[in-house]
């Protein structure tokens, strides 16, 4: 076996281990509003710092990774994360809420955005790059598979706090790992790429990392394309992160579902999601990439209007039928986009992608907080799942009018 395929696996539970904090702002919402008073928008205020910082980090973290290699970025921010995370247990006011959870544990996690699956799959593969960043992907789902369940009953038995100290514990544990085991470049142990016909050098570290990444950024910003790509992720990430992942369990549980039943469909999401996100990995290698994102986009919309219709206090076979449907498009927009970055921006792709991701974390995080107003205002979510359909439909039609270009040349810094 090429050991591109063990440094993979190693990413993988890298970010299995890192999708612990993912899998508790959902959880949080309602426990935090009974013990301080909160609203909901006060809370979904510092989700929606969390998500946004989480994107707005990505594009600086690729550039670092080049500079001082993925290793140290990545056990640095895992480290971050674990603090931001443990801090929250003495948190009294809403603004340390901000700073705990959404300063510390989103930059910590937008350094473990998908920019480390992009730069991992572009330095150690030249094949099946489809595959492999649909595998990497669906880490982060497989990491709510497992946490999801365990962290909604340690809060509906423990309190909040033992599962916050349990995201701690469990972005710490996955350090060692990373630090032992995760290389850089093919180059460090003398192999090749997996799918290269010839040894490929390592790069020397890339200084000025900001300001190469605020250069890509200037260049991309020209193009359609990127705005066409922004465009589509950011409501991708409005209609996930943002919106189910934050407001399902509470919007369940305004239904008279109890809290763990909703988080176990939630995690039954992330079932679908990987082998939904592998798929898509492996139908990136053989299809466009553009009209599988038109699809998608428009399944999950027309999957978002029936939604209001299917919340109840017991799961029934049409919700059921949601959950697995949803969770099979959850993140399968991710290998065709990452395609498309490739295709359009050559070897800046995972600095572009992180930029790309930054506007999908700005999605989710303005839906994030408009979400938890419009519940504080109207009393339920049903405006926010009708629109979110409606937007859906727009990114299916946004995604039909990406062209084909010439992948742009690097960019890089003087």
């Amino acid at each position: 076996m090429h050991r591109a395929w063990f440094v993979a696996a190693v990413t993988f539970v890298t970010i299995i281990g890192a999708a612990a904090f993912r899998s508790l702002p959902g959880l949080l919402i309602d426990p935090l509003h009974q013990e301080f008073g909160w609203s909901r928008g006060t809370i979904g205020a510092a989700v929606s710092l969390n998500l946004a910082l989480y994107g707005l980090t990505a594009p600086f973290a690729a550039a670092l990774m080049d500079r001082f290699g993925i290793r140290r970025v990545v056990a640095v921010a895992l480290v971050v994360i674990a603090a931001g995370s443990g801090l929250t247990v003495w948190m009294t006011a809403a603004w340390q809420l901000w700073l705990c959870w959404g300063l510390l544990v989103g930059l910590g996690s937008g350094s473990m955005a998908l920019a480390f699956a992009a730069t991992v799959t572009n330095r150690w593969f030249t094949e099946r790059r489809g595959l492999v960043s649909g595998i990497l992907t669906a880490a982060s789902a497989s990491g709510q598979l497992i946490f999801l369940p365990v962290l909604s009953w340690i809060v509906e038995h423990h309190s909040w706090r033992p599962a916050a100290v349990t995201v701690a514990l469990a972005a710490l544990a996955v350090v060692p790992f990373v630090w032992l085991l995760l290389r850089d470049h093919p180059a460090d142990i003398g192999v090749q790429p997996y799918g290269a016909r010839e040894f490929v050098p390592k790069p020397p570290p890339v200084t000025g990392a900001a300001r190469r990444t605020l250069t890509v950024l200037s260049t991309s910003v020209r193009t359609g394309t990127f705005w066409l790509l922004a465009g589509t992720f950011a409501i991708c990430g409005a209609s996930t992160n943002g919106l189910i992942q934050t407001h399902f369990v509470p919007a369940e549980h305004d239904h008279g579902m109890p809290v763990t039943t909703a988080a176990s469909l939630l995690a039954v999401i992330g079932v679908f999601d990987v082998v939904g996100t592998i798929a898509s990995g492996w139908f990136t290698d053989r299809f466009e990439p553009r009209r599988l994102l038109a699809v998608y986009y428009a399944l999950r919309g027309l999957s978002l209007l029936f939604l209001p219709m299917l919340l109840g206090p017991a799961v029934h076979p049409p919700m059921l039928f949601f959950i697995v449907f949803y969770g099979l498009d959850w993140v399968a927009t991710v290998p065709p986009t990452l395609a498309l970055c490739r295709e359009q921006f050559g070897e800046d792709s995972a600095i572009v992608f992180g930029w790309v991701l930054a506007s999908h974390q700005i999605g989710a995080a303005v839906v994030a907080y408009l979400g938890g107003v419009a519940r504080d205002v109207f009393g339920s979510y049903d405006l926010v799942w009708y629109t979110s359909g409606a937007l859906c439909a727009a990114a299916a039609l946004m995604s039909l009018v990406i062209r084909r270009a010439v992948a742009a040349r690097p960019v890089t810094a003087s």
